[in-house]
Order: structure tokens, then C-alpha cells, then sequence
């Protein structure tokens, strides 16, 4: 049982005495937040809301409590239905009670003994872009994600941040105000066409790691905001921008590019790294400015010397990197393809890549993906067509790479760098590509990826669970028709 304190109101002493609590349970234990206890007793958990009112929330009256509590229960059942269960009622005061959960299954904690993996980020993605697809859409008459909306919330950050490192950071905080404020006047259009579009939706709208956890080895998203709508009510490229930024404060910037890389495959939202950087950088600092009040609470000497706030400031800084060419891409900015037949390794190679990214700035283009997406397939849904016709005609070719070089422009203007996992068998296809990076000043080069006849043939052969619809028949013909790299671009080879 949590230690008995005369700060706690009645109620929780009450209920953390197991000889006259209500709970059920020979041990009870207290984790108190700012705005909550939550009390664990046996399989359950209940969330009592403390009785106060911030800028950013009010529960100041027992009927408000009880509304925030009903909200919880039923934002948090989109997600994590198994685990949220009722809101109860203790002497009048409302709860939401849980069941409760390993701690170590928390993602944050998952992600530090180093335990997380792309195929857990890989079943989030899924799982994000399927919920993203059925939640409310911003109403019209609402202010939810107006750019007007999108800018006072992030220089909201400044202003805060100002006022709690009273000044010690202003040099940093100056850069990044200064790129906020460019960046947003480059980007108000798109932001209004990405309301209009209907991607402001009702979001979980806290998705860091500390709120993801494990359950039967898949993450379940739980306690979403049920006390501030605007910050629910969001564009769904910032509710993924948090989960982004918390895996590279993390240390984890490959396992962050893979999970961009999978939501596009699950969402095709390719006009989202317009505005992806924007919205990491802004998370970043909201980081930031938690850190800084975090060390006013504890009475720290100064916020400004908290190593947590310096790092969040530098992370921003390292996000908010030129967004156009016309802007001065740096070279760390490249743009790749891939040149084999069926089985020769490609997407192995660009796998390899995206998880050795240190930024989390490359985006896969995958041949197999878009052509399906150009005939509303998913990506592992099979298309059912004859060899050389459905979906594999040379028309359908010709327009799956035209689409593939559409994406790959944009995400290049967007200051991202791009692989385009294709087979490019014929020089003219990689020559195309090649114009792309060079009318850009890009660095370019072309994976060259080879196997054996006998491996490529077993690879094919034994193909599962994968966008590409090859056969062995289609490999033969591969082989046949595959133009080698010519000696003008050998010189932009590189190994799979």
C-alpha cells in the first residue's frame, strides 16, 4: 500500500486502505500525476480525476469529472477496448476503472532494453492507419486544424518556453521560431487543403511511446486526450509525428523510418511529408516545453540547464532542416533505385537502408505497392491477373512508374530523401529517375542487386506474405528482357 499522506483528500486514503477500501484487494498502490490518481489494486485500475482547473483542462465540479470520464471511456475504446471497462462511481466521485497491464509492456520501456522491433512498429502502422480511417472527421463550421489554428499552437511553444528558460535559450529558440514561422507561410495552403480534405479527425492525440504498450505481442494505443479537444482534434500526420519523435529521442531513428515507411504503404498519405516536418518539429518542442515544467516543479536551478530541454531543442533543430530545393537542400538529401529482377534482393536492400537510417528521412517507393494502390488494391491483396495483362500490361507499367516518379519529386521537394524499390530493367525507365535527381543537383545512384539463377528461382518459388505477385514464369521472362547497367551508369552502382 502506498505510504498514508494528509495531502490526500479522504477518498484516496479511503480507498488505499484495504481494510476499508472498495477495491478488492490486499495491496493497494497509488501513481499520482498531475491530474489524476490512478489507483492499482489486484487485475484492475481507477482513475479519479484531482479536482483542478489549468489552462488546458477543468475539473473543477464532480459533473465535469464525471463528463472527462465518459469521454475517456469512450475515446480510449476506439483503441484498447479490452481495456477500458466502465466509469464507477466512489461516494459520488467518478473513476474510470481498467484492467491492469505489465508496465514493462510499455513501449518506452520496451524501446530502452532494446526489445522493440519493426514488426511491432509495422502492426501499429496497420492499426493507426485503420483507425484514422474510421474516426470523425473535423465538422466544417469547427476551427480544428486551421492553419490559423496550426500556427497559434505552435508558437504557443515559444512563448512558453521564453518565459520558463527566462530567456537562457533565446538564441536557440529564436532559429527555430524564425523556421517555424517560414515553414508555415510555405505551407498554409497546404495546410487548409489538408482540412478540406478531411484529414483533421478526432486522433488518439498523445501517442508517444509511454502510451503504446504490448498486448499479446501487438501495441495497443491507450489514454488518448479526453481533456483538451483541440489537442484531439488533429491532422493525422502530427498524431503520427509524436509517436516519430519519441522513437528518435529514443535512439531508435531506423525503427522510426520504418514506421513512416509502413503507415505510406498502409495509408498512401504521400502529401503528408509536406507538412511531416513541420509537425515533428513542433512535437519536438512541446517535449520540450513538458521538460521545462517538469524541472520548475521539482524547483530545479534553472529549466534552461536541464539536459531534457537542450536535448528536445536539438532534436527540433536536427528535424527542421530545409523543406525545398529552392531553399538549398543539403547533399545529405540522395535519391536511390533499385535495378534486379524478381528475387534478387531489392526490397532486403532498401529494408537495410531505411533501418540504418540516423534521421529518419528516407522514404521507399515500392513498385509492388503503388501499382496495386493505382488499381485500389492493398498491398497484399491479390490482383488475380493473367501474366502480361490485369494489372501487369505494359500500360499499367508505364503508369506505375510515371506514378512512382510523381512521389518520388514530391518527397525529394519535401526535403526527404527517397528509394524507388523498382526493378528498372529497361535503361530508359533508369534514365527517367536519373533526370529527377539531376534537374534537383541530388546525388543518385542505382542498388544493383544480383543472385544466382538457381537462388533467384527458389526465392520466387517460396514467396509469402509480399506485394510482389511474381512467379517463376515472370522471373524467366525478367531475365530475359533485363537491359544490364550500361557504362555511363556504372559509375552511380552501388551494392545491394
Amino acid at each position: 500500500m502506498a505510504a498514508m499522506s494528509d495531502a490526500l483528500p479522504p477518498l484516496i486514503r479511503t480507498l488505499l486502505d484495504p481494510a476499508r477500501s472498495k477495491l478488492g484487494a490486499a495491496r493497494i498502490e497509488l501513481v499520482e500525476t498531475h491530474a489524476s490518481w490512478v489507483l492499482l489494486a489486484g487485475e484492475f485500475a481507477w482513475k479519479i480525476k484531482k479536482p483542478i482547473v489549468l489552462p488546458f483542462l477543468d475539473y473543477g465540479t464532480v459533473d465535469k469529472r464525471r463528463a472527462a470520464c465518459s469521454a475517456e471511456l469512450r475515446l480510449n475504446r476506439r483503441l484498447a477496448p479490452g481495456l477500458y471497462l466502465d466509469v464507477v462511481d466512489f461516494d459520488g466521485e467518478p473513476a474510470v476503472k481498467m484492467r491492469r497491464f505489465d508496465e514493462a509492456a510499455r513501449l518506452d520501456h520496451v524501446c530502452k532494453r532494446g526489445a522493440l522491433t519493426p514488426a511491432h512498429l509495422s502492426g501499429l502502422a496497420s492499426a493507426l492507419a485503420r483507425f484514422h480511417a474510421r474516426i470523425a472527421v473535423a465538422p466544417a463550421p469547427t476551427f480544428f486544424g486551421t492553419p490559423a489554428r496550426v500556427l497559434d499552437a505552435a508558437l504557443e511553444n515559444f512563448t512558453e518556453l521564453r518565459e520558463l528558460t527566462r530567456g537562457s535559450l533565446d538564441d536557440e529558440l529564436d532559429s527555430l521560431d524564425a523556421w517555424t514561422r517560414a515553414e508555415f507561410a510555405r505551407l498554409e495552403t497546404t495546410f487548409a487543403a489538408r482540412r478540406a480534405a478531411g484529414f483533421i479527425r478526432e486522433c488518439h492525440g498523445d501517442l508517444h511511446l509511454g502510451n503504446l504498450v504490448l498486448l499479446d505481442n501487438q501495441v495497443t494505443p491507450f489514454d488518448a486526450i479526453e481533456f483538451n479537444d483541440d489537442f484531439r482534434w488533429i491532422d493525422v500526420a502530427s498524431e503520427i509525428a509524436f509517436t516519430l519523435v519519441d522513437l528518435l529521442d529514443h535512439g531508435q531513428p531506423g525503427l522510426a523510418c520504418w514506421l513512416l515507411n509502413e503507415w505510406l504503404v498502409e495509408t498512401g498519405d504521400f502529401d503528408a511529408l509536406q507538412v511531416l516536418r513541420f509537425y515533428m518539429t513542433y512535437r519536438a518542442l512541446v517535449r520540450a516545453k513538458v521538460a521545462a515544467i517538469r524541472a520548475c516543479q521539482r524547483n530545479d536551478a534553472h529549466p534552461a540547464d536541464c539536459p531534457e530541454v537542450r536535448d528536445y531543442l536539438a532534436l527540433a533543430g536536427a528535424i527542421a532542416v530545409p523543406a525545398a530545393p529552392s531553399q538549398g537542400i543539403p547533399l545529405r538529401i540522395t535519391f536511390c533505385i533499385t535495378h534486379g529482377v524478381s528475387g534478387s534482393g531489392k526490397t532486403t536492400a532498401s529494408t537495410r537502408r531505411l533501418l540504418a537510417d540516423p534521421r529518419c528521412a528516407t522514404v521507399r517507393l515500392r513498385s509492388d505497392v503503388e501499382r496495386k494502390r493505382l488499381f485500389d488494391l492493398a498491398a497484399l491483396e491479390p490482383s488475380r491477373s493473367p501474366r502480361d495483362g490485369g494489372i501487369y500490361t505494359p500500360e499499367a507499367n508505364e503508369r506505375t512508374y510515371a506514378r512512382l516518379a510523381e512521389l518520388a519529386a514530391a518527397a525529394l521537394d519535401a526535403g526527404w530523401s527517397v528509394i524507388v524499390d523498382a526493378a528498372f530493367l529497361k535503361r530508359a525507365e533508369r534514365a527517367a529517375f536519373r533526370a529527377i535527381a539531376s534537374a534537383r543537383g541530388l546525388p543518385f545512384a542505382i542498388i544493383e542487386c544480383a543472385a544466382s539463377a538457381n537462388e533467384l528461382r527458389q526465392r520466387v518459388a517460396s514467396r509469402q506474405g509480399d506485394a510482389s505477385e511474381a512467379t517463376v514464369a515472370v522471373l524467366e521472362n525478367q531475365l530475359v528482357w533485363d537491359e544490364p547497367l550500361a557504362a555511363d551508369e556504372q559509375a552511380f552502382a552501388v551494392s545491394g
